[in-house]
């Protein structure tokens, strides 16, 4: 990743999340990732029209990954005694309604930010439960999440490389993003007890988290400058530009669309797919066995809590998907 480990950690001064005493603080969170573990669905959008074999590969490692963490948190709330629940407004409109429109806007805004931001709140939760088997599941969907970011990251640089109005159109997006992360902190003050030792220093931990993304931001090239170092107006004027880019691209879309519909209902100018450009991906052209990808680690492919919350594995095929 562009942004370490040591970089993203928040100091929360020794104060811990007792299974307990704070047990509806912890389910609470729980039921808010699950939500974002179900979003993993969208991947099947992107794994139709990923850009090439290599994405490709990643998105149906990814897919097999978030499934798993939904039986992770699900045996997070088996061990807290609790049900899942509907997520807050703010956290479905981050995970769903911020859904990208196009291949660079999903690694940018929901791999390399968003999954982000996630990860953040996975290792503060890992600072802070005080439950030994809640934490070992933590850790090890942290392994998997980083992978996810790094593959935003790279993704997202590569997208943008020598294309400024897209780079001006997704840092618009993301700040978009950014208000609903802000949004999300006013909904945790009403909601959790800010007396905690903990808890009071969840505003600080999403200032925190917002420079980070800042930095992550600037790392991968979308900006020059910390967003917040831009003034109202710049930022008022770089979400009106992507949405408004948004809403051509669309028209143009529709448009194109309907003047080929003839031709496509013969099979013909169809938009381009694997199956379409397999034969000239780089990982086709260079030969022989695929073999394993850059991502793939077998220290944790196919690992998910089992009973009593040991990691169960799968074998064969699904293992290494």
């Amino acid at each position: 990743m562009l942004v370490t480990r040591e970089e993203m950690a928040f100091d929360f001064q020794g104060a811990k999340l007792d299974p307990v005493k704070d047990k509806d603080v912890i389910v609470w969170a729980v039921q808010q990732f699950l939500y974002g573990e179900i979003t993993g669905v969208q991947i099947g959008h992107w794994l139709y029209n990923a850009p090439d074999l290599e994405s490709a590969r990643f998105l149906s490692r990814q897919a097999v990954e978030e499934f798993q963490h939904v039986g992770n948190f699900l045996r997070i709330l088996e061990i807290l005694g609790a049900q899942p629940e509907k997520a807050a407004w703010s956290v479905r409109f981050l995970a769903t309604g911020l859904m990208g429109g196009d291949w660079a806007e999903h690694v940018a805004l929901e791999m390399a930010l968003g999954e982000g931001l996630v990860l953040q709140a996975f290792y503060a939760m890992i600072d802070t439960v005080d439950e030994p088997e809640i934490v070992a599941i933590l850790k090890r969907g942290v392994r998997q999440e980083e992978r996810h970011v790094d593959f935003g990251e790279r993704q997202t640089a590569k997208a943008i490389a020598g294309r400024p109005a897209l780079r001006r159109r997704l840092l618009g997006l993301a700040l978009v993003s950014l208000w609903g992360v802000s949004r999300l902190e006013a909904f945790m003050k009403k909601r959790l007890p800010m007396d905690h030792p903990a808890l009071k220093r969840l505003p600080d931990l999403v200032r925190h988290s917002v420079r980070i993304a800042e930095l992550r931001l600037m790392r991968i090239g979308l900006t020059d400058a910390p967003i917040s170092s831009l003034s109202t107006g710049r930022k008022l004027a770089l979400v009106a530009e992507a949405y408004a880019g948004k809403l051509a691209l669309g028209v143009a879309s529709w448009v194109l669309s309907v003047l080929l519909l003839p031709l496509r209902l013969l099979g013909l100018a169809g938009p381009k797919r694997l199956t379409d450009t397999y034969l000239s991906d780089p990982l086709v052209v260079r030969g022989g066995q695929l073999g394993a990808g850059p991502e793939d680690d077998a220290g944790d492919a196919g690992e998910q809590a089992g009973p009593g919350g040991s990691p169960a594995r799968q074998h064969g095929a699904a293992a290494r998907a």
